[in-house]
């Protein structure tokens, strides 16, 4: 009898041995029969490297598992799946992380081959393609309106509102050699501190995201798709361009997918290593080979995009949300979240957290619930001091803000923003005036530079957050540093520059003793703390 062994190929199971773990299994079990796959993780990442063995009863988890476990492992009944050995975690499914989350785009995640197609298939990949081109463009449109989905790179637009645009626009630009054409750009520049749920998407279940492209496709009448890749990810770009040569070869893209008379073609594209490449102007100045800057708008992406014509630019996980609700409907979507948040994001737990990793769960749910009941606290034991949502522009939580739902209006009554879903947790030894320094110079060094209040404000403001750290006029500069996120806000041509003023005011509002020691002060303060 075959025994089936998983061991993830996904990056952050491979920067913690998952290579040297399955070349161990291999040479342990060369006289057995077993079968290896490299499949996803499921995002429990501080279990990682997670062995999951397929037996009578379902699969079985041990983790984290190092290549210098393998031998008791097998011992102790590994092939069956029995508890004996202290990194036996039980029925995967069980895992309390897991089994209590909503997990709609990360169904599969974990679970499938990430480049088999009969994997992705067999489970219930691809429904929503055959349904979508049972439709009409409008219906395709009117089905992701029904289902409340918006933008889940940080902007939260309503993805059918922009959907709509885009059909409705006119794609005839005269002599352009793109005239009458549309194009379908997914944003995979993850570059938000504390965010990798978009590369365990196409690490683990990257037909998901081919689907929703080609599904975003029908929709408004586009023949060609990009994925604007960060450069960084290098296991996501083999994966995707590996999957995207498996979907041509079987007809699910190509000049007739599925037989249908319809064609989408899909390529890779790696990204500049900029962080504002994020911003989707940006990312179609790099697309088209240019120096990525923030273009001025109007005219929106959505009627004047890549090549000058009518585009879609979406988020990875928003676009990956697009098989289910074609699949199952608008509706059964919107079913999951609260208010104008509808269904689910997956949350990603990192920084100071004991147990890190994606969370995919309904709006509605709280911060303190996913620190607390996910996150297990602190790495280093101590109490949480800050915690930082929706990327290095996002605002730092204090404490009492952390019973605050995770919904977009919610957190924007605070002063807060979900963004990518990305949380960063800091404990009580963090310096918040460090941190605020830390959000200027951020922007100093990421801006492109197109407007002079991002690119001169930030580097101002790193000065005028070192003089008061030196006590250089500390209550004038205290002012100055107001007066600065005012014009940042106010006057950057975008998001870069104008929430730049987030983090560093949330940092003053709520940490405002750390803007009021000495250097000296807060360096002893520090040492003792630690």
């Amino acid at each position: 009898m075959v025994t089936r062994i998983y061991v993830p190929r996904d990056t952050t199971a491979l920067s913690l041995g998952a290579n040297e773990v399955a070349e161990a299994l291999k040479q342990a079990c060369a006289d057995r029969d077993i079968d290896l796959v490299r499949n996803g993780s499921r995002g429990l990442f501080w279990l990682e490297p997670l062995i999951e063995v397929e037996t009578d009863r379902g699969r079985v988890a041990y983790g984290p598992v190092t290549s210098e476990d393998i031998p008791a492992l097998l011992d102790e009944g590994l092939l069956d799946g029995q508890p004996g050995h202290p990194l036996y975690q039980g029925p995967t499914e069980e895992i309390p992380y897991l089994k209590s989350q909503q997990r709609l785009t990360f169904e599969r995640a974990g679970i499938i081959d990430p480049v088999s197609l009969d994997d992705y298939i067999h489970h219930g990949g691809y429904v929503g393609l055959r349904k979508a081109l049972a439709k009409t463009a409008q219906e395709i449109v009117d089905e992701v309106k029904t289902s409340g989905l918006r933008g889940r790179g940080g902007a939260a637009f309503p993805a059918g509102i922009k959907w709509q645009t885009v059909l409705d626009a006119d794609a005839r630009t005269g002599s352009s050699p793109y005239s009458k054409r549309k194009f379908i750009v997914c944003n995979a520049d993850e570059g938000d501190s504390g965010t990798f749920a978009d590369r365990l998407v196409m690490e683990a279940d990257p037909f998901m995201l081919i689907e929703g492209m080609t599904i975003a496709g029908l929709a408004v009448g586009a023949d060609t798709g990009y994925i604007y890749l960060r450069s960084e990810y290098p296991v996501a770009h083999q994966i995707l361009n590996e999957a995207i040569a498996t979907a041509e070869a079987e007809g699910y893209l190509g000049d007739n997918v599925l037989n249908s008379g319809k064609a989408f073609h899909l390529e890779v594209r790696l990204g500049a290593g900029a962080y504002i490449c994020g911003e989707e102007t940006s990312l179609l100045d790099s697309l088209e080979g240019k120096r990525g800057q923030v273009r001025v708008k109007p005219p929106l992406p959505a009627l004047k995009g890549a090549f000058g014509q009518p585009t879609v630019v979406n988020n990875v996980l928003t676009l990956a949300a697009v098989p289910f609700i074609l699949a199952e409907g608008g509706e059964a979507y919107a079913d999951y979240g609260m208010g104008r948040s509808r269904g689910t994001l997956a949350f990603q737990l990192t920084g100071n957290i004991e147990r890190g990793g994606v969370v995919e769960l309904a709006f509605g749910h709280t911060l303190r619930e996913l620190l607390e009941d996910y996150g297990g606290g602190t790495a280093s034991g101590r109490p949480i001091r800050a915690v930082q949502v929706g990327g290095p522009l996002g605002a730092y939580m204090p404490e009492s803000q952390w019973d605050t739902p995770l919904d977009y209006e919610a957190f924007s009554e605070v002063g807060a923003v979900v963004g990518h879903g990305g949380i960063v947790v800091f404990d009580d030894t963090v310096d918040m005036l460090d941190q605020a320094r830390f959000a200027m110079e951020f922007c100093a060094v990421e801006s492109c530079g197109k407007c002079t209040p991002c690119r001169i404000g930030s580097t101002r403001g790193v000065e005028v957050i070192d003089r008061i750290r030196n006590n250089e006029h500390r209550d004038n500069n205290l002012i100055l540093l107001e007066d600065l996120c005012d014009t940042l806000e106010d006057g950057s041509l975008c998001a870069m520059g104008g929430m730049t003023p987030n983090p560093v005011r949330s940092a003053l509002q709520y940490f405002p003793d750390d803007f009021h020691r000495d250097s000296t002060t807060a360096s002893q303060a520090t040492s003792e703390e630690a």
